[in-house]
């Protein structure tokens, strides 16, 4: 049996655990469903990472298109909003042979007096990665809301 000692804080447990992070910006493409000009997609790749807005309501499709096949070990969320009571709900899919497969569905409740962030670290063990896919319905109950990102990490 292996065993390695972790620092009990989450960035230093999750350091150990994810692999190299990969420079997204020069292996893929990104496709958006829509963006407000002043919170342009590429944002949420960078480091700091800014932000991404929808410029519409509704469901929003943010796609990686691989330039090749790529293995990947961990994909990082971010979501932020402080301004509005709503329940969001996102999906995340990969496809690796044409066919996308879900990897989690999840919902998440913001509020401006209680919870206003949401980020989850996913470990997963794709090998030949050509699509992630990342679906988010802003809010289940009104669909007023427009869709947000604060950041998206993916580790090989």
């Amino acid at each position: 049996m292996r065993k390695r000692t972790i620092q009990s804080d989450s960035k230093s447990a999750t350091a150990t655990i994810v692999g190299k992070r990969l420079d997204l910006a020069q292996i893929a493409s990104v496709e958006v469903t829509s963006e407000q000009a002043e919170f342009p997609i590429e944002s949420v790749f960078a480091a700091p990472p800014g932000e991404w807005r929808a410029d519409s309501v509704g469901e929003q499709v943010i796609r990686l298109l691989f330039d090749e096949p790529t293995p990947i070990r961990s994909i990082q969320l971010g979501f932020v909003d402080s301004r509005s009571q709503r329940t969001q709900e996102f999906t995340l899919s990969y496809a690796a042979d044409g066919e996308m497969r879900e990897i989690v569905r999840q919902q998440w409740t913001f509020s401006p007096d209680g919870c206003q962030s949401e980020f989850e670290d996913y470990q997963v063990e794709l090998a030949a990665v050509r699509t992630l896919e990342l679906r988010i319905r802003p809010d289940l109950q009104h669909r007023q809301a427009l869709a947000n990102l604060a950041y998206w990490r993916v580790h090989s």
